[in-house]
């Protein structure tokens, strides 16, 4: 099979291609899990034999994806011990104008986001960026966008602060048996932070001014009516079914509160007896549910008991957005059992920061959309089938700070302190890290469990396995002097040039997969013009990290575009910019701090 050759590729490399190809397509244009996707590609190039056994699962045994699944834990430490939010409370403060509001939000995010799950710290701020931009009278469109980009652009700083860091120092030690120091990205990252800051407060007028989504959910009387069941009407003792009340021309019945003990009934079921004096909540249009008074005999409550400072203890108002690849975009809730299966009612849909006016079981639902549902204070909102689907904001639990507050921030400062010194080589300090963290009690062994994303870690692995075999059947090789010849033998040309495809190509595509699919193509370019790779996959590892442009290019993007009331092109007005302005900025201190070093034959 090896030796049928086409345009200069074996078989062997065109299978490679065919099936990374297919995956990039099958995760852009389909709602199947990242980490399936993944695992078939590697079955896919293990089955035809382009990958030995060995070498198909070196993944899994490869030594940055295991640091990663430590870290978890690590993270799980932290988190649990109120560190994240400690920070977030005495850091922000009350600054003068925007530019120190953006300074006070990106300088701690970045720092956080260097030894921290972006995700996590994204997902932390989110909603008190959204309570603090109240307080500074600013959009919180005009923050969340830096608060994304601040957490990509300090996950740069350290190797331990972004994936792609962890796969390309990985990769570039099995191939010369050199390990990078953790903070080798540092400077670069810390000068392309400082001209992001700058760039933005630059730019500020191509950051969105948007109305926050959840605004249109501030008077409920605009989107719910209470009707009360007069003590003649003809419908009492029948069911709520039998009475024709449950689902209404524009809208649904989310509650009913009985006149004689006060009990609210939500969710309603269709079995509920009508009494007379029961108040009926109903969500929709408020005009065509209206009707209800004259072909049911109701009349207005005199009283609007339904409303977010007076949500009873037995039920509560929480916000949601749907995410990017949820299973509800282009469908209605009232067409499936959701509402049944996760214990809430849908009362009210907005999108870009305006109430939809029609019934929101009728909905058909886009990403970013913005959900106001009702439900008991006690449901599981984080679930897996919940998590995949919405991303709640109203509901984050601040665990209390105290003695281990202080213990956890100790072994994070140790675990990169002895790994930046050389004391202790880096997988064992985070192992070292986890099992402090555990002994302490920082997080207790289900919480550490939990906080392991193996559907991560199986693209990680997965993006290694992938770097193999792009470099085994030469296609780097083939890639590398193909961008030799359209840039000839100028060796920042190059490496700008890498760049520049890389930070487009993330913006599409899992930045660990971008850096496990450049790695080989950026070593094999750098030693074909004979220079040492070592500044190349520096430049590199920013780069796969600088996805600006796009609402997809970063699950912190999508973490903040329902939050924001953003629109697609809301990234790209800004992001096209700031790709082009960290690209070069990169480009530029990688070769003053870095500078490039011939091969010694």
């Amino acid at each position: 099979m090896e030796s049928i050759v086409f345009w200069g590729f074996n078989l062997y490399a065109w299978i490679t291609i065919a099936t990374v190809l297919s995956m990039f397509t099958v995760l852009l244009f389909t709602k199947l899990r990242a980490d399936l996707v993944f695992l078939g590609a590697i079955s896919i190039l293990f089955v035809t034999g382009v990958l030995d056994t060995k070498e198909a699962f070196s993944g899994f045994s490869s030594t940055s994806v295991v640091i990663i699944g430590v870290l978890f834990v690590v993270v799980a430490g932290l988190t649990h011990t109120g560190v994240l939010q400690w920070i977030v409370k005495h850091l922000l403060g009350q600054p003068k104008t925007y530019s120190k509001a953006v300074i006070r939000l990106m300088l701690p995010v970045a720092a956080l986001s260097s030894f921290l799950s972006n995700t996590t710290v994204v997902a932390l701020f989110v909603g008190i960026v959204k309570m603090w931009s109240k307080k500074l009278n600013i959009s919180p469109s005009k923050l969340l966008i830096p608060l994304s980009y601040a957490s990509g652009m300090g996950g740069v700083c350290t190797l331990i602060g972004t994936p792609p860091n962890l796969i390309i120092s990985g990769l570039y030690a099995d191939k010369t048996g050199t390990a990078m120091n953790v903070l080798a990205t540092t400077v670069p990252g810390l000068f392309c932070l400082f001209i992001g800051v700058l760039s933005i407060i630059a730019m500020r007028k191509l950051l969105p001014d948007r109305k926050a989504p959840e605004s249109a959910f501030e008077s409920t009387s605009d989107y719910t009516v209470e009707l009360l069941v007069p003590s003649d009407n003809q419908h009492i003792g029948e069911t709520i079914e039998e009475a024709g009340l449950m689902n209404v021309q524009g809208g649904t019945l989310i509650e009913i509160k009985h006149f004689d003990n006060r009990e609210i009934v939500s969710p309603v079921p269709a079995d509920e007896f009508l009494m007379g004096g029961d108040r009926l909540v109903y969500a929709g249009q408020i005009d065509e549910i209206l009707d209800l008074k004259k072909s049911h005999g109701l009349v207005n409550a005199d009283h609007h008991i339904f409303t977010l400072d007076e949500v009873s203890n037995d039920r509560q108002l929480r916000t949601a957005y749907v995410t990017f690849g949820s299973s509800l975009i282009n469908s209605k809730i009232g067409n499936s059992s959701f509402e049944k299966d996760n214990n809430m009612i849908l009362v009210a849909v907005a999108r870009r920061g305006k109430r939809i006016e029609q019934s929101p079981r009728e909905v058909t639902l886009q990403a970013g959309d913005t959900l106001l549902f009702e439900c008991p204070p006690n449901v599981n909102i984080h679930t897996e089938r919940l998590s995949s689907q919405l991303q709640f904001f109203d509901s984050a639990q601040v665990p209390n700070i105290g003695k281990k507050t202080l213990v956890s921030t100790t072994i994070m400062i140790l675990m990169v302190v002895l790994s930046a010194l050389n004391v202790i080589p880096l997988l064992q300090c985070a192992f070292l890290a986890a099992m402090a963290m555990l002994l302490f009690r920082c997080c207790n062994v289900d919480q550490a469990m939990k906080a392991i994303n193996w559907e991560i870690l199986m693209v990680f692995a997965g993006s290694v396995v992938l770097g193999v075999a792009i470099q085994k059947t030469g296609i780097a090789e083939r890639l590398a002097f193909g961008i030799l010849d359209v840039c000839g033998t100028n060796p920042i040309i190059v490496m700008a040039a890498i760049c520049f495809v890389g930070t487009f190509i993330t913006e599409f595509i899992s930045n660990t997969a971008a850096g496990a699919m450049f790695f080989p193509i950026m070593y094999e370019a750098a030693e074909k013009l004979g220079y040492e790779p070592y500044p190349f996959l520096i430049a590199l590892m920013v780069s796969v990290s600088s996805s600006f442009a796009t609402p997809i290019g970063s699950p912190t993007h999508m973490l903040v575009y329902g939050p924001g009331g953003y629109r697609f092109s809301d990234f790209m007005r800004i992001g096209l910019l700031m790709n082009l302005i960290i690209l070069a900025a990169n480009i530029l201190i990688v070769n003053i701090i870095y500078p490039l070093t011939p091969l010694v034959p």
